[in-house]
């Protein structure tokens, strides 16, 4: 696993596959260049989204553009999103889209659900920070690539409630009672390490999840 993070808050992950490299995620615009040096001259496969908010997708359009033929992936829900489609299903109502949804003009490929496999990453439900969030499990080692699920910034928190050190993520939740739902249930996948959207990666994170879930739970 190779970490790029964006002025010290905003990462991607580049993994090693057998035909070339993985990207999750692709931070804030203009990280292309900074991408394609960590990736070192190997050829970048595959593209995956967490999910559509404007730091995840920041840069897909300029990646899609350098990497002719890369395979861009998305679940079926933040698909719609990425597209420019804000609206909301009828039971999504109770909750509010919040943060940048700027779309892009780059089309998934492939749109994937829970129980799909991208490779050796098994994707993983996790609704709440937006509707069709996912986190990714690998297979090989058991790491959580959690996009907004977990932070690391100030802490581990979850996208339930909002981290004073770093709000951002708290601040862009859809639906807070569905963020500690999906916190509680990547906890009960005992992951070897988290790997968030925002800050470090965590080795052997429980004790750490177990906190941030009880501070979600903790009324205001």
């Amino acid at each position: 696993m190779n970490r790029i993070t964006r002025f010290g808050i905003v990462n991607a992950f580049l993994l090693e596959e057998d035909d070339g490299l993985t990207l999750i995620d692709t931070t804030l615009p203009r990280s292309g260049n900074a991408i394609l040096k960590a990736s070192g001259g190997r050829p970048i496969k595959r593209i995956v989204l967490t999910h559509a908010h404007q730091d995840h997708i920041g840069s897909l359009d300029e990646l899609a553009e350098k990497l002719p033929g890369v395979e861009v992936i998305i679940s079926t829900r933040d698909a719609r999103l990425l597209a420019g489609d804000k609206s909301l299903d009828p039971a999504e109502e109770r909750g509010k889209l919040r943060g940048g949804y700027p779309g892009a003009k780059t089309r998934p490929t492939r749109t994937v659900d829970p129980g799909d496999r991208i490779g050796p990453l098994e994707v993983v439900a996790a609704p709440g920070h937006t509707p069709g969030h996912v986190a990714l499990l690998d297979t090989r080692d058991r790491t959580l690539y959690c996009g907004d699920a977990y932070s690391t910034l100030g802490g581990v928190w979850t996208s339930a409630k909002v981290n004073p050190r770093f709000p951002l993520p708290g601040m862009a939740t859809w639906h807070r009672g569905t963020a500690l739902e999906t916190a509680r249930a990547l906890r009960a996948l005992a992951p070897a390490r988290l790997a968030p959207g925002h800050g470090k990666v965590v080795e052997s994170p429980a004790d750490a999840m177990d906190r941030a879930i009880a501070r979600g739970a903790a009324a205001d």
